[in-house]
């Protein structure tokens, strides 16, 4: 019989309690559905529509809450900005799901996450509205996390790939995008009241968002080339700053990845929507009806 081989107590950080360093949380605590906000305080803003709560960790800007919403089991966690820390959340979600604390092994029984993103937005499509819901088919990643990883993409994803680097100009520059295609599965349950388009992932909100306050920025056009991209029926509809890791890592790790947003302005036509807080509201009151009955 093969030998698993053991990992580390450098490569896996393990708590005296049997938690995972950053998320503080124990296997049996991560449901198989996962919803991931950027915000600390949006888990409690998720899991006050849940029937129960049957756990509650808290570690840094990361807090998850997991119990019921009827039969349902549901984890909510913050993973805070950027995809620095979606690189830690879900690598951990994944430890937990699928690595044996006790003997520090994979499991031979994987095990499969649906990973849902409720989060805001900038929105790049003129014709589409501050306060719209966007469902991100396909996520172009600007944050290089995933060249750290074996991502290997499908030819609809290269193809993608190639049309946005012809596109844009990038080829050759410092910035080196990739393409990872979200969850069809789960993204055909969100139809009506969700527009579904492309998603640009950035490292940064303001010059990697092509924002100038007073530091001068690399790529002054960017933004113009993103608005224009179409590759046959894709087109891109927003950018913010978790998606394409989210999509990336979830790809190599084996799970189903969606992204949910809330366009909270328009870049295109510099329009920002006047209630943000009520548009996250029924955002997340919309998406938690749909993802109960998945």
């Amino acid at each position: 019989m093969h030998r698993q081989e053991v990992i580390e107590e450098s490569e896996l950080m393990i708590t005296e309690r049997g938690t995972i360093y950053h998320l503080d949380m124990a296997p049996e605590q991560l449901a198989n559905t996962v919803i991931t906000v950027g915000d600390p305080d949006r888990v409690k803003e998720v899991s006050k529509y849940f029937d129960r709560i049957e756990s509650r960790a808290q570690h840094r800007e990361f807090i998850a809450h997991t119990g019921y919403i009827g039969q349902k089991r549901i984890t909510v966690v913050s993973t805070g900005i950027g995809p620095d820390n979606i690189d830690i959340v879900l690598n951990e979600l994944d430890a937990l799901a699928n690595i044996d604390f006790a003997t520090r092994t994979v499991r031979e029984q994987k095990r499969t996450l649906d990973i849902i993103r409720i989060g805001t937005c900038g929105i790049l499509n003129p014709e589409v509205a501050p306060g719209s819901f966007i469902a991100s088919s396909h996520a172009v990643g600007l944050d290089n996390l995933m060249l750290y990883y074996r991502l290997s993409g499908s030819p609809d994803e290269i193809f993608i790939l190639n049309e946005f680097v012809r596109h844009t100009a990038l080829g050759g520059s410092a910035l080196q995008p990739y393409v990872a295609e979200g969850s069809i599965a789960l993204r055909k349950h969100f139809g009506e009241h969700y527009t579904h388009g492309i998603t640009i992932t950035c490292p940064g909100f303001y010059g990697p968002q092509g924002r100038v306050l007073r530091a001068p920025i690399a790529y002054p056009n960017l933004v113009d080339a993103l608005t224009t991209f179409q590759c046959g029926m894709h087109r891109v509809a927003n950018f913010e700053m978790e998606t394409s890791a989210i999509y990336g890592l979830g790809k190599v790790l084996g799970h189903h990845c969606l992204s949910l947003s809330l366009g909270v302005n328009n870049r295109v036509m510099k329009k920002v929507m006047d209630d943000i807080p009520g548009g996250l509201e029924r955002l997340i009151k919309e998406s938690l009806a749909i993802i109960e009955k998945i």
